[in-house]
């Protein structure tokens, strides 16, 4: 009798330990509060979660328990769903911009030349956006201005003549011009975030300057641009430097800093040449690095820019410099002309132009290169997407020799020593938005040159005139990480048009031709 209720009493306290357990690992007793909201710690709920995976395997003795189990097993499942659409919630944030900086938080620092404003005001005019962008023309002396012109405000810069120069190659203006940003700060803008430096010769996608610098934390120091095309320029200035030509950004706190001792840091620098390594200078006595984007692109080089816009890297095209030195990038316009023309894809889809694509047509084994909005490139054979990155060679470097060593890139020559592979060009003509198929439409039309002389025994690309590109606008596509574009050759009526497909790769989709 003794032993029989001895037996019960411990079964009991087994029995009451079990459910004190069960209870305090599910938070009844100690986290009631904590429990009500679940969101305040995914830390708390892992925990939870563990606990009441053990308190279920413990449970299994009695049905009371079994249910209570199954029914916070249920509840913990819905928070954790819950959880799973807050955490794919702030993922897709992350994926927009990281920072909120829009067009209104950039203000644009112009360097300009009143001897060359009649003619680079023209360039100003291209990409400026009146109501919209927000900026000041620094001049080194008055201009003729006229009313509605479509320009920043323009001023006169600081007087220089305190500051030694002791370069005999260079000119006094770089003293001037390395102060444009501290002089704009100075005016006391509101709701800056950033400072866009630029030459009245830089060429800036706007909507692309607000892509790049989205990336970054605006109230942290940032100092962001690139080098030159020229190995020899980056030797003689700096790997460092983020060339003016090509522009540069500069972040609201790190301006304010420079400002401080902006006076005194070139003080210390006569010997140097121009504005933007004594910028470099300053950058490197507080101490900041130069974060580098390659779409921002001083172009130290003569002759045609087809080659390196042809291959553009995988980044958004963010300027472009030097254009009085090089052709103009569409053939049978002028420079200011050629310009408009790019600003017609650039309005389309400014993410995306510029934008290499590479396919094949199997049926005729052509390749295709496509740099979307400006021209596609059509090659005999087959070329490797390794080889078609690489700009070809239709361009001298800065001190006009054609030494492919002298970049600081890869370069191929333009017909790889065949004459049948060299490229049938065929400039953008025309583009445009369909809003029922939700797609723009290009017109890229042949430019007619004597093609050379070619034994082998495959179709020409001679025989096509005019190429339609169909894509879907995709504004979002620098918020994931970079990948080119595919495209497709699709079916055709018509002999002379070819018609292309560019768009995002599907998966397991790869630019080959199988052999």
């Amino acid at each position: 009798m003794y032993y029989s209720s001895k037996q019960r009493i411990i079964t009991w306290l087994i029995l009451i330990m079990i459910v004190l357990y069960i209870l305090y690992s599910s938070n009844f007793l100690l986290l009631t509060k904590v429990k009500k909201d679940c969101s305040t710690s995914i830390h708390l709920d892992e925990a939870t979660q563990e606990h009441l995976e053990m308190s279920g395997n413990i449970s299994s003795t009695t049905k009371t328990i079994e249910r209570s189990n199954v029914e916070e097993g249920n509840n913990e499942k819905e928070e954790e769903e819950e959880e799973e659409e807050e955490e794919e919630e702030v993922s897709l944030d992350q994926l927009s911009q990281r920072q909120d900086t829009k067009l209104k938080h950039i203000v644009f620092g112009i360097a300009a030349s009143s001897n060359l404003w009649d003619i680079r005001k023209e360039y100003i005019k291209v990409w400026w956006k009146p109501n919209q962008t927000r900026g000041v023309v620094w001049l080194d002396s008055k201009v003729r201005t006229q009313a509605n012109e479509g320009l920043p405000e323009i001023r006169i810069s600081g007087d220089t003549s305190k500051f030694k120069y002791t370069n005999t190659q260079g000119q006094r203006s770089a003293l001037r011009i390395s102060r444009v940003v501290t002089e704009t700060l100075k005016l006391g803008m509101e709701d800056v975030r950033w400072f866009m430096m630029g030459d009245d010769d830089t060429i800036f996608i706007v909507d692309n300057v607000v892509r790049i610098l989205s990336k970054y934390d605006h109230t942290q120091f940032y100092y962001v641009g690139s080098s030159s095309e020229s190995h020899v320029q980056n030797i003689h200035f700096s790997y460092a430097m983020a060339y003016g030509g090509g522009g540069f950004a500069i972040s609201y706190p790190l301006a304010k800093e420079l400002a401080k001792m902006q006076d005194r840091c070139i003080q210390r620098y006569p010997a140097l040449y121009g504005s933007d390594d004594r910028m470099q200078a300053c950058m490197a006595e507080l101490g900041v690095p130069l974060t580098k984007e390659p779409g921002f692109h001083q172009y130290d080089v003569y002759g045609d820019l087809l080659g390196l816009l042809g291959a553009h890297p995988v980044a958004p095209l963010v300027t472009l410099h030097h254009l009085d030195v090089v052709q103009p990038i569409f053939p049978m316009m002028n420079r200011v002309q050629s310009l408009q023309q790019l600003m017609k894809s650039v309005k389309q889809d400014s993410g995306s132009v510029m934008q290499q694509s590479i396919c094949y047509d199997k049926k005729r084994y052509w390749t295709i290169s496509i740099s979307w909005g400006y021209v596609v490139q059509v090659l005999r054979g087959v070329l490797s997407p390794r080889e078609l990155e690489m700009p070809t060679r239709t361009f001298l470097n800065w001190y006009k020799r054609a030494d492919y060593t002298a970049y600081s890139f890869n370069t191929r020559p333009v017909t790889n020593k065949n004459p049948c592979q060299k490229a049938f060009l065929f400039y953008m003509n025309r583009t445009r938005y369909d809003p029922v198929r939700k797609q723009i439409i290009g017109t890229y039309y042949r430019f007619k040159s004597r093609p050379p002389y070619c034994t082998w025994k495959m179709e020409s690309p001679e025989k096509i005139n005019s190429i339609i590109i169909s894509k879907r606008p995709n504004p979002l596509r620098w918020q994931m990480s970079p990948r080119r574009d595919c495209c497709r050759v699709l079916p055709s009526r018509k002999n002379s048009t070819m018609y292309i497909w560019v768009g995002k790769c599907q998966q397991g989709e790869v630019s080959e031709l199988s052999l």
